[in-house]
C-alpha cells in the first residue's frame, strides 16, 4: 500500500487529515471497505501447512519433537510473510505506474529508480506488461495519485489515476495480481467497485498538503470506472458495471456507518462491570 502525505496509520485503521498540520479526521476508503467481513482462516491454514511441507528441515525433524516444533514455529507466520511481501511488491508496481504518468505529464519523476526497484526483485515483467497496456490503451493522464475527500459521508482516499482513454474520462485503480496456472492474470475482487465509486463520489481534491488547500472535485461527472489488474504475463482491464454503481455506493455508505458505530461503541465506556452477590 502506498503512503500518501495526508494518510495516517491509527488504531482505527488508515485515516486522513486535512493538512500536514492537522490530526487525522476521517477513515480511508480502504478502511471503510475493510469493515466488510472476510474470513481468511482457510487460506492462512493452507499457507502454514504448505510452509511446513516445504521447510528444508522437515525431513530431519520427523521423530524429533523439539525440532518439529521449530519447523512449525517457523512456518506459522507464512501467511503474514506472504501478505507483507505481496504488499511490498504492490507498492513497487504502483510506484512505477505513478512514475510513468508523471513522465507523460512532463513532471519530475523517478521512473529509472522505480524500474530498478522492480528489476532488483525479479519483477521487471510487471513494468513490461504495464508499458504495453499504457501504449495499447493510449492513456492520457490527468491526475496521478490524487487524494480526494468527501465531507458529507466522511471519508478520504487516494486514487491511482485519473486519465482519458479513447476520449473518455476514467478513474483507474491498479491492482497487482498473480498469475494462474494457465498463465493468465487473476481477476479482481468485486470490492474494487466500491473503491472506484467512492472515488467518483468525492467532493474535493487536494491542492496543497502543507497548507491544507483543497479544490472542488472536477472528475466525478459520469467517468468510466476501471479496475486494472497488472500481472507478469498480461494486464487485464475491467470496467465497473454502471448498472451496479448505485447499489455499491449504498453498500459503501453503510460500511461507513458501521465504522462509526464501532468507534462510538468503543468510546462509550467500559462494556462490562463487576457486580457483587446480593446482600453484599
Amino acid at each position: 500500500m502506498t503512503a500518501p502525505a495526508l494518510a495516517h496509520s491509527t488504531e482505527l485503521g488508515r485515516m486522513y487529515a486535512r493538512s500536514l498540520q492537522e490530526p487525522p479526521k476521517v477513515p480511508s476508503i480502504t478502511t471503510v471497505i475493510g469493515q466488510q467481513s472476510a474470513s481468511l482462516d482457510g487460506w492462512i491454514g493452507y499457507m502454514a501447512a504448505t510452509a511446513v511441507a516445504k521447510h528444508p528441515d522437515l525431513g530431519s525433524a520427523v521423530g524429533n519433537p523439539g525440532q518439529l516444533r521449530t519447523v512449525v514455529r517457523d512456518s506459522s507466520n507464512a501467511a503474514e510473510q506472504f501478505r507483507d511481501a505481496a504488499a511490498a511488491r504492490g507498492d513497487r508496481v504502483h510506484n512505477y505506474c505513478e512514475q510513468v504518468a508523471l513522465r507523460a505529464l512532463d513532471r519530475p519523476h523517478q521512473i529509472a529508480e522505480a524500474l530498478d526497484a522492480l528489476s532488483e526483485n525479479g519483477e521487471g515483467n510487471f513494468a513490461l506488461r504495464f508499458d504495453a497496456w499504457w501504449e495499447e490503451f493510449q492513456v492520457k493522464p490527468l491526475a496521478p495519485e490524487v487524494t480526494v475527500w468527501n465531507e458529507s459521508v466522511g471519508y478520504a482516499g487516494t486514487l491511482d489515476l485519473v486519465a482519458t482513454i479513447g476520449g473518455k474520462l476514467c478513474i483507474i485503480d491498479y491492482k497487482t495480481k498473480g498469475t494462474d496456472r494457465n498463465g493468465q492474470v487473476k481477476s479482481l475482487d468485486a470490492k474494487v467497485v466500491m473503491q472506484l465509486v467512492a472515488g467518483m463520489k468525492a467532493e474535493e481534491a487536494i491542492v496543497d498538503e502543507v497548507a491544507g488547500l483543497w479544490e472542488p472535485w472536477k472528475y466525478g461527472q459520469d467517468p468510466v470506472l476501471l479496475g486494472v489488474a497488472i500481472g507478469e504475463t498480461e494486464v487485464r482491464t475491467l470496467r465497473a458495471n454502471p448498472e451496479v454503481l448505485k447499489a455499491h455506493w449504498f453498500k459503501f455508505a453503510s460500511l461507513r456507518r458501521v465504522w462509526q458505530t464501532s468507534l462510538d461503541a468503543a468510546s462509550a465506556g467500559t462494556p462490562l462491570l463487576d457486580i457483587a452477590p446480593p446482600g453484599r
